[in-house]
């Protein structure tokens, strides 16, 4: 069963229909699903999981290490759910979900994670200690996370439960958070999570340590990167939006505005740059791009929006962030694999393995509820009387492109009015050569909002990333790294190595130089082997293609060779994909697969291929190609698949070993390619 809302209003909500009570009964939907499962009000939120291979309680857990983990997923049904419900318990005081009351039930079962000895009971840091065998002072635990949903929701809800809690019983949840708030932490995002446990304490009466605030408060401020961007960690992804941009906005609010000014307006600073172009992360339909990772959290990319509302300065386009929200919402509410037995399945849309990582159990997929938070705003809030506008996607010409390229993250996103996608190529990424999940997350050459990135289809072929095979050692080598270097006369430029490490001077590691840029319907690449050695074989993918029933059409035109895909999704959508190879390229084939794709059971991957024999040798260097959708089956016209008019190269040889290398469109439009200066401006 689908979330169908009722009562749509498109004179408010051109784009979506949807209004706040639409949220409130969607919110409800989620809760419905959970409760059934909940057998009495004394039960914790344990919910039914359908994978058992990946996620925590994890099989093999035995003893204190499945207590330990069973204390966490309690937690985190707890208190991911707390999110959808708290604004709902605030907005109705008095609402009941199959028959239990939601303030009551909350307000048991946060007394009962707090305390020792109930059977709810999560555990004191100290406990969590002593159950993993250590007194190390820097080990951390999933609680800490959790704290952090927990006082958000205690504030959202306060007048409904904290201010029904008697002296005793709110220095139960007191002195439980405290025994978080000033211990160890990640040196990542989780540092909001202790500032924003002491912010809550403070507010209430509770005395907490300033200085600890401080370290952590400055040292969130300081790995701002730019254009409204977080470094989390090594990565930049959607934690800079689901993390630090709404944790500083509700902790400049309790405290920093008042006790860190200094550091408050550098957060609202900073969301305020995110909102300048963050719209512009999503497609036409408000649709969220499957990339990085925790992807089971979904909409929760949009909870950024809220975040700015927050800040007393916001500088938000109220109309297009609700079109935004709410268009995302619907992406994912309206499917029907999305639910589990009334659970959000471990998935971006359907259960999906290979998206799935181990720090999850069934109930992570809840943080989803952040993007519930604005439920918090009121009916008067402008979020919810503004109507509905789609920003960019209303001044582009019909098939026109907008491109946004942020070089603190880098980032590059295209918003392609043609087919209503928006493709994300990014950068700065960093893995383990023997990390496949985190390549998928991060090292595709680009991420498109109506094809989630599809996992490895056979050892030697990726969708959207290029597969080396070693011809002397038959080694299989995937690009872990990508370096950044940026945009110049409107093409992006990359580097990305295979099986980087450290160990190993880039010298002697095979790498690509990679020049790409938009078209109408996508990305066209121009991108040049940068290598130590062969003999070889390399591949690249396209997007993996939903296979629901599939037309492949084969075309050729002069040298270049291009398949055509034609179908639909999982939910009936249409869908076209094709791809074309010019120079460089042997040859142009696909494969089928099964269960890599998150869409669909069934998909079809295309790619090219190459090979090169000689240990050294003046063989092509450039490789040529393209990939392009679109969200129906008219047919592309020959020169959308087959755009180019003439590549001229600069050497008599025409293989691109030096030289600028000008690519010459059909629609009169030129692009000259020049490696040359790459390698003094790469940046992780």
């Amino acid at each position: 069963m689908i979330f169908e809302p009722t009562n749509l209003d498109y004179n408010l909500s051109p784009y979506t229909g949807l209004t706040r009570d639409n949220w409130i009964d969607a919110g409800k939907y989620l809760l419905t699903g959970m409760f059934n499962h909940i057998p009495s009000i004394e039960a914790p939120v344990i919910m039914p999981r359908r994978e058992t291979e990946i996620t925590y309680p994890h099989k093999d857990a035995t003893g204190n290490r499945l207590k330990q983990e069973e204390m966490a997923q309690k937690f985190e049904g707890l208190a991911r759910s707390l999110l959808i419900a708290a604004p709902l318990i605030h907005i109705e005081p008095e609402i009941t979900i199959c028959g239990y009351s939601l303030k009551e039930y909350y307000r048991k079962q946060v007394l009962y994670a707090c305390t020792k000895g109930h059977p709810n009971f999560v555990g004191y840091m100290d406990d969590l200690r002593e159950l993993a065998g250590t007194d190390d002072p820097s080990r951390t635990f999933q609680q800490t996370v959790e704290t952090c949903a927990l006082v958000m929701c205690l504030d959202i809800c306060k007048e409904e439960i904290w201010d029904t809690y008697s002296k005793d019983e709110k220095d139960i949840v007191a002195n439980f958070l405290l025994s978080y708030a000033h211990t160890s932490t990640v040196p990542q995002n989780w540092r909001l999570f202790n500032m924003l446990d002491m912010a809550f304490l403070h507010k209430e009466g509770y005395k907490v340590d300033k200085d600890i605030m401080r370290e952590h408060a400055q040292v969130i401020l300081n790995y701002y990167a730019g254009d409204g961007w977080y470094r989390d960690g090594q990565n930049f992804d959607y934690y800079s939006c689901w993390a630090f941009n709404v944790y500083t906005a509700f902790w400049c609010n309790w405290y920093g505005y008042e006790h860190e000014p200094y550091i408050a307006a550098g957060y609202e600073r900073n969301s305020n740059k995110l909102m300048e172009t963050y719209a512009d992360f999503f497609d036409k339909d408000g649709f969220t791009n499957m990339w990085g990772r925790s992807n089971v959290y979904r909409n929760a990319a949009t909870s950024a929006f809220d975040g700015n509302m927050m800040f007393r300065n916001s500088k938000v386009n109220h109309g297009l962030a609700r079109r935004i929200a709410s268009g995302s919402l619907l992406q994912f509410m309206t499917r029907d694999d999305f639910l589990y037995d009334g659970v959000p399945t471990m998935g971006f849309y359907g259960q999906f393995a290979p998206l799935v990582q181990g720090y999850s159990c069934a109930e992570s997929a809840y943080w989803l509820g952040k993007a519930f938070l604005c439920l918090h705003l009121p009916a008067e809030h402008p979020f919810w009387t503004a109507e509905e506008n789609n920003g960019s996607w209303e001044t582009l010409d019909e098939k026109g492109i907008k491109e946004t390229t942020l070089n603190g993250p880098a980032l590059c996103f295209t918003n392609h009015n043609a087919n209503g996608e928006t493709i994300l190529r990014s950068g700065k990424v960093v893995k383990k050569s023997t990390d496949t999940h985190a390549m998928w997350n991060y090292s595709k050459l680009s991420f498109n909002s109506k094809y989630p990135w599809e996992a490895s289809p056979t050892r030697d072929i990726e969708s959207m990333q290029y597969v080396l095979t070693d011809g002397l050692t038959e080694n299989i080598e995937k690009c872990n790294v990508t370096f950044w270097h940026g945009i110049r006369d409107n093409v992006l430029y990359r580097r990305q190595f295979f099986n980087y490490n450290l160990e190993t001077e880039t010298h002697w590691r095979q790498a690509l130089n990679l020049a790409d840029f938009p078209v109408e319907y996508g990305i066209l690449r121009a991108d040049k082997l940068r290598l130590y050695r062969a003999p070889f074989s390399l591949t690249l993918g396209a997007y993996g293609f939903p296979d629901n029933g599939t037309e492949i059409i084969r075309k050729e035109s002069g040298n270049a060779k291009a398949i055509i895909l034609k179908g639909h999704d999982y939910t009936g959508r249409e869908k076209q994909l094709a791809m074309t190879i010019y120079d460089g390229w042997d040859s142009l084939d696909f494969v089928h697969s099964e269960g890599t794709n998150p869409d669909s059971d069934k998909s079809i991957v295309i790619y090219g291929k190459t090979a090169r024999h000689k240990l050294y040798g003046y063989e092509q260097f450039v490789l040529i190609s393209q990939v392009i959708t679109k969200e129906s089956l008219e047919d592309f016209t020959k020169d959308e698949i087959f755009p180019i008019k003439e590549i001229v190269y600069t050497d008599k040889e025409k293989r691109g070993g030096y030289g600028p290398v000008e690519i010459i469109l059909k629609n009169g439009n030129t692009k000259t390619i020049d490696y040359e200066g790459i390698e003094g401006n790469l940046q992780l």
